[in-house]
C-alpha cells in the first residue's frame, strides 16, 4: 500500500495534477498541508526545505492562485486534532490557519475570489467525533457577498465554483 491520501490529493492524482512536491515547496510554488513545511521536514526528513511562517505560506498560496483559474488547498490539521488532539492543539491549528489566511488576504490578486469551506464540525469538541454544528466558511474578493448569500450547505460549494468559472452553462 502507498501513502494514505484523502479526497483532494486523490482527485489531483487522478487528474494528473499532483505535481507539486519538495522542489516546489522549496521555491514557494506549493503549500504543505500543514502550512509551514514542518511535517515535510520532521516526518519526511526533507531537511533542505525552509521553515516558513503561516503568513509567508499564505502569500505563497495567493501568488500560486494568480496563475490559475482554480486553486485548491486542503488543511487537514483541524480535522486530525478534532479527532485525536487536545484543546491546546485545536487552538494552535486555528491560529495557524488564521495567520495563513492573513497572508492570503494580504497577497490575494484583486480579481481573485477566495472561498474557504469546512466539510464538517469537530474541532470545537475534541472529545468526540464529528459534531452536528454548522461548518465554517469564508468568502472574500470580487462578488463575495452574492456568492456567500448562495452558500447554505457544503454541497452548494462545487456548484458555486463551477458557476463562477463558467463551467456547465
Amino acid at each position: 500500500l502507498g501513502p494514505l491520501r484523502s479526497g483532494p490529493p486523490l482527485a489531483a492524482l487522478g487528474a494528473g495534477l499532483l505535481s507539486r512536491h519538495t522542489d516546489a515547496l522549496a521555491r514557494g510554488d506549493a503549500l504543505a498541508s500543514e502550512i509551514t513545511n514542518d511535517g515535510w521536514i520532521e516526518r519526511l526528513h526533507r531537511a533542505t526545505l525552509p521553515r516558513i511562517t503561516p503568513e509567508e505560506a499564505g502569500r505563497n498560496l495567493a501568488a500560486i492562485s494568480a496563475g490559475h483559474d482554480l486553486t485548491l488547498f486542503a488543511y487537514y490539521t483541524p480535522d486530525y486534532v478534532g479527532h485525536r488532539g487536545t484543546w491546546a492543539e485545536a487552538v494552535e491549528a486555528l491560529e495557524r490557519l488564521d495567520r495563513c489566511l492573513a497572508g492570503v488576504l494580504d497577497g490575494l490578486p484583486a480579481d481573485t475570489l477566495l472561498v474557504v469551506a469546512s466539510d464538517h464540525g469537530n474541532i470545537e469538541d475534541t472529545t468526540r467525533e464529528h459534531t452536528l454544528n454548522p461548518a465554517l466558511g469564508l468568502v472574500a474578493g470580487p462578488g463575495h457577498a452574492a456568492v456567500a448569500g448562495r452558500l447554505e450547505h457544503l454541497w452548494d460549494v462545487p456548484h458555486m465554483i463551477l458557476e463562477v468559472l463558467g463551467v456547465g452553462r
